[in-house]
């Protein structure tokens, strides 16, 4: 759509020159002599330009007339030689430019080409953030099980507060979601929310991506960067899988939530920071606490407000509103022919145990719906991905150890065995396990197996 311009001009060949120019430069113009005659048309423009000598109301006054009014476009002010102070006072008031007389048609339509672009960016900053109030409101955060209401009970009270959260849970069961809602609705919600996911910084990256770096602090740093956490600033960091943080890391994780400070790496002068920390994790951090891979005094730190999240397969009354909620929003998103769900495809959607939770559900309504030639997705519709090595165990099956073997002897047998099913990749045995990689290396260091060549063999095999 063309912009169109509001051109305020008592001196009429002037305002008949503005009027021909703006219009041969591909704008729509409406012009008029006067500023009462202006009001009724601003609300419909999205620049105006006005002089500030003006029969009747003046146009300092028009600007503020405008502003009372709550009209959102921008203004440009016209001002003589002798009225520069009163420019200045309108830029200071929240006019976008002023054009001192005599100008050239040039040097208007660059003032209002930047005028106009200004005002494009405030419209677009002020819709995304009206989008993400609306996308992080609770009935937006799909859950009608008691489990899920307690929830966004307990958000409802934390999130004006500046207390530490602790969110625990599987992965896939929306703790990205439940945080980005606390920062939503917290004072902090025009500040940054910055996201640190613990397991994808390398080790030796870690505390130069938190808390960043001075130039010439190690080699390639030919430039200061600030870290993570003086980006947030005023706001919020998120600390996904908490659990994966090497013990270096969270002694100096430590002070920021004791005394808000930390020295960039490189550097002996100390820095405040005001930010307010949520952190996630998928493992137990009591285990990992009873096994010296988790500091006591930062579990009690980072556990003031936690917030159990349950597996989808605990909640699966939830799961209709979900599957409905998906294939509402993927349709619109994908184009696609299909638009509802049946409610026996449901039915085929309660008797999947989900172990990927959320995230797999939403993957699940995706794939269904793009290769669904229907309007309304029927059981045969459903895609649900089988995964490979999950089988169920017989309702039968004994839990005794076999007979003269130790726990501690069988869990070492298990560790091995899901080494040799995955060739040695660590990686893929925690996953086997259902451990992180971190955990399953501590417990390799325990039965000293852990002595490099694991990780080599498997960085061979990540480069073949």
């Amino acid at each position: 759509m063309k912009s169109r311009i509001l051109v305020v001009e008592d001196e009429e060949k002037l305002r008949r020159v503005l009027q021909l120019h703006l219009e041969s430069s591909g704008f729509e113009v409406d012009s008029v002599a006067t500023a009462e005659q202006a009001l009724p048309l601003a609300p419909a423009v999205n620049l105006v330009i006005t002089d500030l000598r003006l029969p009747g109301m003046d146009g300092l006054r028009f600007f503020q007339q405008l502003q009372q009014r709550g009209i959102q476009a921008g203004v440009i002010v016209i001002t003589a030689h002798g009225s520069i102070e009163t420019a200045v006072q309108a830029m200071k008031m929240g006019a976008a430019d002023f054009l001192q007389k005599p100008f050239s048609l040039d040097h208007l339509t660059t003032v209002v080409q930047k005028a106009l672009a200004v005002q494009f960016l405030r419209a677009e900053n002020q819709r995304l953030r009206e989008e993400l109030d609306t996308r992080y409101q609770f009935e937006n955060i799909v859950g009608r099980s008691p489990a899920m209401r307690e929830i966004f009970h307990t958000v409802e009270r934390v999130a004006p507060t500046r207390a530490t959260v602790l969110l625990a849970g599987e992965s896939g069961v929306g703790k990205d979601m439940i945080a980005r809602a606390i920062h939503q609705h917290s004072p902090r919600k025009n500040h940054a929310f910055v996201k640190i996911n613990c397991t994808a910084i390398p080790e030796n990256l870690m505390e130069s991506e938190l808390f960043g770096f001075e130039k010439g602090a190690f080699t390639g740093a030919n430039t200061t960067k600030p870290g993570k956490f003086e980006q947030a600033d005023g706001g919020t960091v998120f600390l996904d899988e908490i659990g994966d943080v090497p013990g270096n890391i969270q002694v100096k994780l430590l002070r920021i939530l004791q005394e808000r400070q930390f020295e960039r790496l490189g550097s002996n002068v100390t820095r405040n920071v005001d930010v307010r920390v949520i952190a996630a994790t998928n493992v137990d951090l009591r285990a990992a606490l009873e096994q010296g891979r988790f500091r006591e005094d930062l579990y009690y730190r980072l556990n003031v407000v936690p917030i159990n999240i349950p597996p989808l397969r605990d909640r699966k009354e939830d799961i209709p509103f979900l599957a409905m909620h998906f294939v509402h929003k993927l349709s619109k998103d994908l184009g696609t022919t299909a638009s509802d769900i049946s409610p026996a495809a449901i039915d085929r959607l309660l008797d999947h145990s989900w172990p990927g939770n959320v995230r797999e559900l939403e993957n699940t309504i995706e794939r269904s719906l793009v290769l669904s030639a229907g309007d309304v997705l029927q059981p045969a519709d459903i895609r649900i991905e089988a995964v490979r090595g999950q089988t169920p165990a017989p309702a039968t099956q004994s839990l005794a150890l076999p007979e003269g073997v130790t726990l501690e002897q069988w869990e070492q047998m298990m560790i091995r065995e899901a080494l040799r099913r995955a060739n040695g990749n660590k990686s893929q045995a925690a996953r086997l396990l259902g451990l992180t990689r971190n955990a399953l290396r501590y417990r390799l260091s325990q039965m000293g197996l852990d002595n490099g060549a694991a990780d080599a063999k498997e960085a061979a095999q990540g480069e073949a």
